[in-house]
């Protein structure tokens, strides 16, 4: 993946608002800087969970790994893998971002990604609720259009990418 400074750029631009508007008001700046220490005290443990979880994939899927099953030759094996991933996945949707982004640079197509995103949607323990006040047919319509719907996404999502680097 290439590189282009844009993260730099960013941090500049946040960093000279905060003295622009500490100029103004530095209770403002305080208080935000608190506000962003209280929030990486506790981000930080699942960065390490998230950051264990790269390292994890790192020894388990080798780029051959993750291209023979998740690359572009992947076939049915790999729309399989990620509908069952998505919907098998749970937490908080970011951490799954930098593993993703791992697997993607080891050659994972972009339209499993997409796929595995979006069957986060189907959740297995409200799976019970939901056909408790909406029914079988519903619940079992309303899972198999999604897990459809995702594969179509990832198919979109794919081509989408591709005109883009055109």
């Amino acid at each position: 993946m290439k590189k282009n400074g844009t993260g730099w750029i960013f941090l500049g631009f946040v960093c000279t608002l905060y003295v622009v508007v500490g100029l103004i008001d530095f209770t403002y700046v305080k208080n935000a800087f608190s506000m962003f220490v209280t929030t990486l005290w506790k981000v930080l443990p699942i960065l390490a969970v998230v950051f264990g979880f790269i390292f994890l994939s790192d020894i388990i899927f080798k780029p051959k790994k993750v291209i023979k099953y998740l690359g572009v030759n992947a076939g049915l094996k790999g729309w399989i893998i990620a509908i069952v991933g998505g919907i098998l996945s749970s937490g908080p949707i970011y951490i799954w971002y930098p593993l993703l982004n791992d697997l993607r640079e080891k050659g994972m197509k972009t339209s499993f990604i997409a796929t595995f995103l979006y069957n986060r949607a189907v959740k297995i323990p409200l799976l019970p609720l939901m056909i408790y006040y909406f029914s079988w047919g519903f619940v079992l319509v309303l899972t198999f259009y999604m897990v459809l719907f995702s594969v179509v996404n990832g198919i979109v999502v794919e081509k989408l990418i591709l005109i883009e680097k055109f």
